[in-house]
């Protein structure tokens, strides 16, 4: 992850999803359904679940846990009762499922617990995604007052290298926390929307053959 001078290096452990923010983008700029990204939030909030339907963005595969380069995009579970907002929620949603799969594959190498999933990105804007990614976290999820991480790491390497902060009890104290989201919903119904979910994956599988 990193190293600062002379002190012991700082291993991470990564879980690369290949589409999230830009599935927004998507609905934005080849569905058309919404004009802008923020009101991705009031389309899914019209509806009251996401109606069974599930998006599984495999724009050009899916990346961990599954590493499957034959997979392509796929919505399922569509009925003449689904509408643009119940395919605005399930692509929310899939950004959230994805975060669980990834952190899933996280707990069973390391064998730690989440005690809370921080957050940072253009998506933690979205109020309606953090409460479900905590739903189905089961822990609470974070957000800091600065939400460009990557940024304020250079920043603050860079500052660390300099002198300008003196050590890293120093850079923790700068950290605030915006806002909370804590897990609400039943065990029973997170289990079932992830066993939707998963088998919604599955229709993603095999559908690049060798002579395309």
């Amino acid at each position: 992850g990193y190293k600062l001078g002379d002190e012991p290096v700082t291993y991470a452990l990564e879980g690369s999803i290949a589409v999230t923010g830009s599935l927004i983008q998507w609905l934005r700029d080849q569905l058309g359904i919404i004009r802008s990204a923020p009101e991705v939030e009031t389309l899914a909030a019209s509806v009251d679940d996401n109606g069974g339907v599930y998006l599984v963005p495999a724009f050009s595969g899916l990346f961990a846990p599954y590493w499957r380069p034959d997979a392509r995009g796929a919505i399922v579970g569509l009925t003449r009762f689904a509408n643009k907002g119940h395919i605005a929620r399930a692509a929310l949603e899939a950004v959230a499922f994805q975060t669980r799969d990834v952190l899933d594959a996280v707990g069973n190498d390391t064998s730690l617990d989440l005690g809370e999933l921080r957050v940072d990105g253009g998506m933690v804007q979205n109020d309606t995604l953090m409460q479900f990614q905590a739903d189905l976290l089961g822990v609470p999820v974070v957000r800091p007052v600065i939400t460009e991480t990557t940024a304020l790491g250079a920043a603050y390497a860079a500052g660390l290298a300099t002198g300008f902060w003196s050590d890293l009890d120093e850079l923790r104290a700068n950290w605030r926390e915006d806002e909370r989201w804590e897990p609400s919903m039943h065990s029973k119904e997170v289990n079932r929307l992830m066993r939707q979910w998963r088998k919604a994956v599955t229709k993603s599988m095999d559908w690049v053959d060798d002579d395309v």
